[in-house]
């Protein structure tokens, strides 16, 4: 394929790639050629009538590149060429793209499907961590709150560090995780990295709190020392 063609081609606009298309090149096992020509046809529409000199004039190339192309896709199960008669009797060759299409469905669904499981396996695994810390199988209640931290969009790694400062403090149960989860949504953390932050200031706060503590009770020894 000439590049000045191509490029006049995608200038005209013709050629729009959508990303989903794109995201879907690389597991189609063709050429980038191959692809583009792919999508040439797709903006054409679902039928398209196989006029190898017509193909060859758009890009710039000859039939046999033309009939490469088409080979490959067939190959890769993307277009079909077949025969349809048209209403004036006469058999005509059209490229079917109903291979890509259902390939297209096919690659979305897997994606959801994948999707689901790995949110599946990211409630299961809090599941497991929760029930180890409380040493006992979550009640079906039990299930629905977590349920619903997840459905309240505190991540993964946020949930499992509310439980590990459960653990810490000694109070593993689900009210009081819970309870630190609404107070560090409530202060607009939503990070790992934003705890952290939270309790070092914490627990700075705290030491010049009690470096005032400390000063106050030294004033008051004086003063005794000197009532004395």
């Amino acid at each position: 394929m000439k590049y000045e063609s191509m490029v006049e081609i995608i200038k005209d606009g013709e050629i729009v790639i959508p990303m989903y298309l794109y995201k879907l090149y690389p597991s189609l096992g063709i050429s980038l050629e191959s692809f583009i020509f792919l999508m040439y046809l797709r903006s054409k529409g679902d039928m398209i009538e196989f006029d190898i000199e017509k193909l060859s004039k758009t890009f710039g190339i000859d039939n046999k590149t033309i009939m490469k192309f088409v080979g490959e896709l067939e190959v890769s199960k993307l277009i079909e060429i077949k025969l349809i008669k048209s209403d004036k009797g006469v058999m005509k060759e059209f490229i079917s793209l109903d291979g890509l299409y259902a390939k297209l469905g096919l690659n979305m669904t897997n994606n959801v499907v994948k999707e689901i499981n790995d949110n599946k396996d990211d409630v299961e695994s809090i599941f497991r961590v929760l029930e180890k810390e409380i040493g006992k199988q979550l009640s079906p209640m039990e299930i629905e709150i977590v349920k619903g931290w997840k459905a309240s969009n505190y991540n993964d790694d946020l949930i499992k560090e509310a439980i590990r400062e459960a653990v810490i403090n000694n109070a593993v149960t689900l009210r009081y995780i819970d309870k630190i989860l609404y107070t560090w949504y409530s202060k607009g953390i939503t990070t790992i990295e934003e705890v952290e932050k939270s309790r070092k200031s914490f627990r700075e706060h705290k030491k010049k709190e009690e470096k005032k503590v400390e000063i106050f009770d030294n004033d008051e020894w004086l003063e005794g020392n000197e009532d004395n």
